[in-house]
């Protein structure tokens, strides 16, 4: 998913080489002229390190190119549109994050999910919100505005209802019965999925344990109007917009959506799970 992005960072590291080599220095010497280990100026070089804007700035100046900062910054925004890291995108915590995905969203009319580990935020309830954010406000160490978050992300699932709209949900069993929360706040999640099985804008599908599989159910993702992919990993965020990407994610979503279960026997799937946990 990151060839892209690799690719980029490749091309910008041979970028900065040209530059240093312009300005007739060693990598060492770039190094103690930066203060930076030697390391850092050659894995920027192969494109093993993301450059940050103060370290091209700072690359710049020290080959004794400072105009070469703008085109380097240009360079670097092209593929973090691309790849948003986490790190950056939490700098000022959860809710500017999802009000940017709200804003996706009010700009879509059909989109397709796709989870295996976890129950997905437009049918999130509350309570579950609260521990996933919590867990993620830990794991990256953002700032702690986990209540503002939630409300952004209930106040995204009012288009739940606006007619027009249609959410296509595919959830793995296994995002039903990981227990991320108390098993009391899982039951009100799993009622909630259930009470969403019939509502005109919704088609939820589960896929089963049991249901085989012809591809491996691996991160999820979102798809907005077959015009763009949003994919979630543990560094960051994938916007893919380019065509070859969206129709893979498109034959990816059909592949799985084929394995899934619908209506009566969705609500199954889910009423199994909810007496797994022993609260009914």
């Amino acid at each position: 998913m990151s060839t892209d992005f690799q690719q980029a960072r490749i091309a910008l590291g041979q970028r900065l080489r040209e530059l240093r080599a312009e300005g007739g220095l060693t990598g060492r010497q770039l190094a103690d002229r930066l203060d930076w280990a030697q390391s850092k100026v050659s894995k920027l070089e192969t494109g093993r390190q993301t450059a940050t804007h103060d370290d091209l700035k700072a690359w710049a100046t020290g080959v004794g190119q400072p105009e070469a900062a703008a085109e380097l910054s240009a360079r670097l925004r092209s593929f973090e549109s691309g790849t948003r890291s986490w790190r950056r995108q939490l700098a000022a915590g959860h809710r500017p994050v999802q009000d940017t995905l709200t804003a996706e969203h009010d700009r879509s009319t059909i989109m397709r999910a796709w989870e295996s580990a976890m129950v997905v935020g437009i049918l999130q309830t509350a309570d579950y919100a609260r521990h996933v954010f919590n867990a993620y406000v830990d794991l990256h160490q953002s700032p702690r505005d986990v209540e503002d978050a939630v409300r952004a992300r209930i106040q995204r699932q009012e288009s739940l209802y606006r007619p027009g709209r249609k959410y296509h949900v595919i959830m793995g069993e296994a995002a039903l019965r990981a227990l991320i929360c108390p098993p009391a706040v899982m039951a009100a999640q799993l009622d909630r999925l259930s009470g969403v099985i019939g509502l005109d804008t919704v088609s939820l599908g589960i896929v089963p344990f049991e249901a085989p599989l012809k591809l491996p159910p691996a991160n999820g993702f979102w798809i907005h109007d077959e015009r763009l992919v949003v994919v979630e990993d543990w560094h960051a965020e994938l916007w893919l917009d380019q065509p070859e990407n969206v129709a893979l994610y498109l034959r990816v979503w059909e592949t799985l959506a084929g394995a899934a279960v619908y209506g009566a026997d969705a609500h199954r799937v889910i009423t199994r799970c909810r007496r797994a946990l022993g609260t009914i």
